[in-house]
């Protein structure tokens, strides 16, 4: 019998370099009048860009320009960004957070807002109203509890990611047992929506360290699940890929409606694609937002064939069209309690309504979320079903309003709304604004900041 060897190679050494010049980040509040630069320089890697995008979206923050640059295996980057109500960040200890975050070793508070350890529970499959009241009601009935949910509608398919809890002990369900029970019941009710043969997956997994950021994880079911197939672009979204043959690079340009996390949603396809940015440049204007990227496949190849780019296109628009949130929102903020989600539910699909995008989480005993909900068709729905909503669920509602599609989010994110008449403003829900909250605990432990 051969033997073969192979060559040893230590686990640290791919970090080695990182550890030896570890990202430099400078905070500038000086160089421009209405805007906080946040200059970035380190070691390249792939994914690295995900990687700062991911921490200055997370906290909520606009990114109205950024120029990048990581030629020769080193990353330089500078970002133009504001709170989300367009003002330069003043907050020492966002400034120091946001300083370590982008380092190594700040890696795993990052990563401390996303969920490690529930039960996470994944679906994909085509969008039908009621589906998300039933899996929740199972889940109530099985003793799960819902921690947060977020879930995207887009193209006639759907995709959610449940965190749960043990509704009685607390803590992650790790029995395999369980596990296989709950994913089985919940299979039954995913199939039940489903005509013979569509496609449609379920899985329910014990918390694992590291878990994917969840936004981009739903990226990520989505694209598995080919929701970008027959995306043309509407509402002012248009890519085009050229060849750039003298530098060896392909030249994507991206142009849309300006809104919160439009970089982010761009770059998870890109590096989800396996596609390395060279150099890029984005910035907004108004209302519109364009994008361009100096980029290569991870082997070193263009794009070469039309159906390389036009499946990077159908892509990208995808991904620019999935946060796009249609109908009515509602921002419901409530004592949480077992079953809340199912509740909710289940009194919007008795009174007709589907839900085309859900993001709730707890924060402490209160319970936070925004559902956008239209008609069984896809229309608009009769603003009066906030008062049903309050009075089936114990709720209050903070906010509702008809969604403009994109007007609405990229406002929202730069300026206080005014949510009804004599009642005071308050900025929308988001995740990213939990983080936020938690500054004041996590920048104890930072010490002075240096001038």
């Amino acid at each position: 019998m051969d033997i073969i060897y192979q060559p040893y190679i230590d686990p640290e050494f791919e970090s080695l370099i990182e550890r030896i010049h570890p990202p430099r980040v400078c905070i500038d509040n000086d160089a421009c009048e209405d805007c906080t630069l946040v200059k970035v320089d380190s070691a390249n890697k792939h994914g690295i860009l995900l990687e700062m995008v991911q921490v200055l979206t997370d906290l909520d923050l606009v990114i109205s320009k950024s120029y990048i640059s990581s030629d020769g295996g080193w990353f330089m980057d500078v970002f133009h960004v504001t709170d989300r109500f367009g003002n330069k960040l003043a907050d020492e200890s966002l400034i120091l957070y946001i300083q370590k975050a982008l380092c190594p070793s700040m890696r795993e508070v990052r990563r401390g807002h996303v969920a490690t350890e529930q039960t996470v529970l994944e679906m994909t499959g085509t969008d039908r109203p009621g589906i998300m009241s039933e899996m929740s009601a199972v889940l109530l009935e099985l003793g799960c509890s819902v921690t947060s949910a977020v879930a995207w509608t887009h193209n006639t398919r759907a995709a959610c990611i449940i965190y749960l809890e043990d509704g009685i002990k607390g803590g992650p369900i790790s029995d395999p047992i369980r596990l296989a029970h709950v994913e089985e019941q919940l299979e039954n009710v995913v199939e039940a929506h489903h005509g013979k043969g569509e496609r449609r997956s379920v899985r329910l997994a014990a918390p694992v360290a590291g878990q994917t950021h969840t936004e981009r994880r739903l990226h990520q079911l989505m694209f598995a699940d080919r929701d970008y197939e027959r995306c043309h672009g509407c509402d002012g979204t248009h890519v085009s890929i050229e060849s750039c043959k003298e530098k060896g690079y392909s030249v994507v340009n991206v142009r849309s409606r300006d809104r919160p996390k439009l970089l982010f949603d761009t770059v998870c396809v890109l590096t989800d694609m396996q596609y390395v940015v060279f150099h890029a440049a984005v910035a907004s204007k108004a209302s519109m937002a364009d994008q361009e990227y100096f980029i290569r496949h991870k082997d070193g190849c263009t794009l070469d064939t039309e159906s390389e780019r036009q499946k990077l296109s159908q892509c990208l628009i995808a991904a620019i069209e999935r946060r796009v949130s249609h109908g009515l929102r509602l921002e419901l903020c409530t004592q949480n309690r077992m079953g809340l989600l199912s509740d909710v539910t289940r009194v919007l699909r008795e009174n007709g309504l589907s839900i085309s995008r859900v993001e709730v989480t707890t924060q402490g005993d209160t319970a936070v979320g925004s559902f956008y909900i239209t008609d069984a068709s896809g229309h608009d729905v009769n603003p009066n079903i906030v008062e049903v909503v309050k009075k089936e669920t114990g709720g209050s509602v903070l906010t509702d309003h008809k969604s403009s599609k994109w007007a609405s989010q990229a406002s929202s994110s730069r300026t206080g709304r005014r949510l009804h008449s004599g009642v005071e403003d308050r900025p929308r829900f988001s995740l990213g604004g939990l983080l936020w909250s938690q500054l004041e605990r996590l920048s104890g432990s930072f010490g002075p900041i240096r001038s």
